[in-house]
């Protein structure tokens, strides 16, 4: 397993850097909470470590890619670590003590007020651990004992067989036998919230023929791969977002950047949807992936991407489903898609005007093939940068490919230093304009929060490509001239 708990070679013990997490994540525990039937609230974990060398640990969960801290424990007279509370509530999920060097043990979570026993030794935290108070974790602990057996023979035969082919085989062996012992642990209990995690980390068996006996393309069988990558992950169960990275959030990334990295923005909201749909009976991975997704995409680089962003805020959030989210946080997501909506690549840039020297301009006035539209800013560090390179690239191709400019100055209070910065980089043959004088607010109408913002667009003004830089340019001029090479 790729996972921590189910792969600890180093003396049997987990570390994981957990010190940071405990001290600047502390805080994240509020946003385990959702709307929900209330659970009964309060729990009881005790943590005995014979011969223990340290005197307080750490009790924290998994949420996503983070391991946020929830409690401290002192060492008591008896020599316990006692986690307790009458008011907190604890969800689903897979949950740890750790002390602050990172050492850690796993344990699972997954009834309302649990009261648990951990007796262990320094030693060994993990192969020497009793549970008392829940047969999950003791079945949990019992297939981490035999597990580590398998990774431990795996780890002893590469080290030992110098024969490579030999000891890939002979590993190759040892990882069928722990696969077996996988399914029966899966098999005998599919309730328990640890074999869960052993089923979603498994990747889909992918069929060679169809139900006719032909055999499938190398693209069927990626779009099988594609419809039942979540096959073996149990979407509908709470406890998911709060297990190790490995088992949901990592597998998540891995399906979006993946699979599906180069993929169309309508393909990718086909299959968003899909998963989601998936996730409805479980409020809590629902909550996880609408948030995470709409995040996701609204921060990526990739040109396309926001029509992804725009479609999940009109499918998830301005009908009311992000249960979650306060009307204010509602409106203002809604507030940005509808801006988004209309600088979608394929949509026709907004038109606007600006007053400088005495004399309107207007986009509508540059009737190029292409057209540069730019907003930058002379006291913009990354447009010292991107700016001249993109200066150099119109000046090679103005001609070749017909391109015209609409530059606008959005720092309008430093017109000095504007005209300076043209003078020095010599972008006269640019239409640079001031845009302190407009007919309408352009930086409200194209977004503009930061600089430099760059658009190319066709003949007819529709956007043809965003977020770009004089090399992007280069390359896609490439594909949409590809006789003027």
């Amino acid at each position: 397993m790729s996972f921590s708990v189910f792969n600890s070679l180093n003396n049997n013990d987990n570390y994981i850097p957990m010190r940071k997490h405990i001290l600047a994540l502390a805080a994240m525990v509020l946003i385990a909470g959702v709307v929900s039937a209330a659970p009964k609230k309060g729990y009881k974990i005790t943590v005995q470590i014979k011969n223990a060398k340290d005197t307080v640990l750490y009790m924290g969960y998994y949420y996503g890619k983070y391991t946020p801290a929830m409690d401290t424990a002192r060492i008591n007279k008896k020599g316990q670590f006692v986690f307790e509370s009458a008011t907190k509530e604890v969800k689903p999920g897979v949950y740890f003590f750790s002390n602050p060097e990172g050492r850690y043990a796993e344990f699972i979570i997954n009834i309302d007020k649990p009261t648990f026993t951990f007796k262990t030794d320094e030693v060994n935290w993990i192969t020497n651990m009793q549970v008392s108070g829940s047969p999950e974790n003791k079945a949990f602990y019992d297939y981490q004992k035999v597990s580590n057996l398998y990774y431990h023979k795996v780890d002893s035969i590469n080290k030992t067989t110098s024969d490579k082919d030999l000891a890939r085989k002979k590993a190759l062996a040892m990882r069928s036998e722990l696969d077996s012992v996988n399914f029966s642990f899966i098999n005998a209990h599919p309730e328990y919230l640890f074999c869960k995690m052993l089923k979603a980390t498994r990747d889909i068996d992918v069929p060679i023929t169809n139900e006719k006996g032909d055999t499938l393309t190398k693209i069927e069988r990626a779009e099988y791969y594609g419809e039942h990558y979540f096959d073996n992950m149990s979407l509908d169960c709470d406890a998911m977002v709060r297990t190790p990275s490995a088992v949901f959030y990592e597998r998540v990334e891995r399906f979006f950047d993946g699979y599906l990295g180069k993929a169309t923005p309508e393909v990718i909201c086909e299959f968003v949807d899909k998963v989601i749909d998936k996730s409805r009976p479980s409020k809590e991975v629902f909550k996880f992936l609408v948030n995470h997704l709409a995040e996701k995409y609204l921060r990526s680089n990739v040109m396309t991407h926001d029509a992804v962003y725009v479609h999940m805020i009109e499918k998830y959030y301005a009908t009311g489903e992000a249960f979650w989210a306060s009307p204010s946080d509602i409106d203002a997501e809604v507030e940005r898609a509808t801006k988004w909506k209309r600088l979608l690549v394929g949509e026709k840039a907004p038109e606007f005007g600006v007053l400088y020297n005495d004399q309107w301009h207007h986009l509508s006035d540059i009737k190029n093939k292409y057209t540069l539209l730019i907003f930058w800013s002379p006291t913009c560090g990354h447009c010292a940068t991107i700016i001249p390179a993109l200066h150099d690239f119109y000046t090679k191709n103005a001609k070749k490919y017909d391109i015209g400019t609409f530059a606008i100055n959005t720092d309008i209070h430093e017109e000095e230093k504007w005209l300076q910065f043209i003078k020095d980089k010599n972008l006269y043959d640019w239409n640079n304009y001031n845009g302190g004088v407009a007919n309408v607010d352009w930086k409200d109408l194209y977004d503009v929060i930061s600089t430099p913002v760059i658009y190319l667009l066709d003949k007819d003004h529709k956007i043809l490509a965003k977020k770009i830089d004089a090399k992007m340019l280069e390359e896609i001029f490439n594909i949409l001239e590809p006789d003027s090479k």
